[in-house]
């Protein structure tokens, strides 16, 4: 497999440190060896400004990155870049970019028929929708949403701050958690037309001073979780299709009971098989485990991974379910683990230094792999 890694090139004020300071030079192209789990570099992709999160069209043949940036060519936006992918050697071509209309976008999603881009600006609390032009690269916005209101933390929470999208599997409704809010705003999602329209009253409010941050649904599409950054915790929502409505059914805490320190949470992912859920702490650095009721939704503890660097941001599972890896922010370092298919413990592989603040991984089957 090839691995995309995408950092921080330029320094950023993020909400959880006062400056990452942008280190990378752009995408970091690895290849996977799963017989040994060993990360090999392959390339580099350089001269893109803070290409924080990445994301492939459903047939892998391009990949998007959002510029995480506050100001772009004397404009207050960032951009989503497009590039052409190689899938013999990972060689990425760059297509376009666009204006997000919007403050440091920090999530990019291809919506299922690989026909639209949604990207979040997180510093100004807003969505935005590019549709994808035939030779992939990026048209301009075909619709644009304005989150308003404010949150119970006055210092995270003082806005709007849309952290992540995530579709159903229908493709018919897309889910913006707003960490400033509280809230996870649902939206019908107009296929043809590139449009989103207001569901509020399907609406999910979680506790005050959560900070909903990132969602991933259970391969049987009836729950999904989402992981809450300020609070510590995991959300299980049962899901009724019809009405794109959510059910609140459990919480439960990403940390040990027994830990007092500074923690923000990231980044959550089902296993492919749905056994086994996995979030990500920053401030314990460590994986957090859970057994899936594929009846209930429900978690079951099963165990805390440390992930052997600072600050895990982002992390994946291979389409396999074999292998987990996470990209450690602030120790930069890429570290995999070997998932027991049984427990759904992590077991140390191997790891690769000298990727300077990786931010977000992306997988792709390398043709001939």
């Amino acid at each position: 497999m090839l691995v995309f890694v995408g950092t921080y090139t330029e320094p950023v004020v993020s909400g959880v440190q006062e400056n990452v300071p942008g280190k990378g030079e752009g995408i970091y192209t690895y290849r996977f060896d799963k017989a040994s789990g060993v990360l090999e570099f392959v390339s580099k992709t350089v001269e893109i400004a803070n290409p924080s999160y990445l994301e492939f069209d459903p047939k892998s043949k391009f990949l998007y990155a959002a510029n995480e940036l506050q100001h772009c060519e004397n404009q207050k936006s960032g951009t989503v870049s497009a590039f052409a992918v190689n899938q013999n050697n990972g060689k990425l071509t760059f297509l376009n970019k666009r204006f997000t209309h919007g403050t440091d976008p920090c999530y990019v999603r291809v919506d299922k028929q690989g026909k639209y881009v949604l990207v979040t600006n997180y510093t100004s609390g807003s969505v935005c929708v590019l549709p994808i032009l035939p030779d992939g690269s990026l048209g301009e916005a075909s619709d644009y949403i304005q989150h308003v209101g404010s949150g119970f933390d006055p210092s995270r929470q003082d806005g709007p701050h849309t952290h992540s999208v995530t579709f159903d599997k229908s493709n018919s409704f897309a889910f913006v958690a707003d960490l400033g809010l509280d809230r996870v705003m649902v939206y019908r999602f107009d296929r043809n037309r590139g449009i989103l329209e207001s569901n509020e009253a399907s609406g999910v409010k979680m506790k005050p001073g959560s900070g909903p941050r990132h969602m991933a649904f259970h391969p049987n599409g009836r729950y999904s979780y989402l992981i809450n950054e300020l609070n510590g915790t995991v959300a299980v929502l049962a899901y009724s299709a019809q009405r794109g409505r959510f059910k609140l059914v459990q919480i439960v805490p990403t940390l040990p009971s027994d830990f007092h320190g500074e923690n923000w949470c990231a980044d959550i992912h089902v296993a492919p098989s749905g056994k086994f859920v996995y979030g990500s702490n920053r401030g314990h650095d460590s994986i957090v485990i859970y057994k899936a009721d594929p009846r209930t939704g429900r978690l079951a503890y099963v165990d805390h991974e440390p992930t052997r660097g600072k600050t895990p941001r982002g992390f994946t599972i291979d389409p396999s379910g074999e292998f987990l890896l996470v990209a450690n922010q602030d120790s930069d370092s890429v570290i995999s683990f070997r998932i027991d298919s049984r427990t759904g413990k992590l077991q140390f592989v191997g790891s690769v230094t000298g990727v300077p603040n990786p931010v977000c991984i992306k997988l792709l089957s390398a043709k001939g792999a």
